[in-house]
């Protein structure tokens, strides 16, 4: 089992997302069915990470508005905001997860996925989210 194909495979699903509208949990289980390394999916960091950025979205996206000057969601690549959302889950909800792993992990995903200069600005602006919460992670 592995984190790293769990938070891929939440991150295309969360990309699938902002496509369809249709009913997640029916979106869920077609997902899961179609994968291929389904027997490397960690299911229950895999629905965490799919429910709990669903659950917390408002307040995600406010985040991600507050701290990427200059970029609104509807300019960003849809691929970005999936991985941006997944990492900012992980920072606020996820502590077993160090913040170094997930933003690590979530520049790998822009790289993989998306633009050049996805991986820098994931970065930068994960950062910037960080840097904001780690006084209320500390309480």
């Amino acid at each position: 089992m592995s984190r790293r194909i769990s938070r891929e495979n939440a991150m295309k699903l969360l990309y699938q997302f902002q496509l369809r509208d249709d009913d997640v949990d029916e979106q869920i289980e077609v997902f899961i069915s179609e994968m291929d390394d389904v027997g490397n999916l960690e299911r229950a960091f895999f629905l965490d990470i799919i429910h709990g950025v669903r659950t917390n979205e408002k307040e995600i996206d406010e985040l991600i508005k507050a701290h990427a000057k200059g970029w609104s969601l509807e300019r960003m690549p849809k691929v970005d905001i999936a991985i941006i959302r997944l990492a900012i889950y992980e920072l606020i909800y996820r502590d077993d997860i160090p913040f170094n792993v997930t933003i690590n992990e979530a520049v790998e995903l822009a790289k993989k996925y998306s633009t050049d200069q996805s991986g820098s600005f994931i970065n930068g602006v994960l950062g910037k989210v960080l840097k904001s919460i780690e006084p209320i992670k500390e309480n």
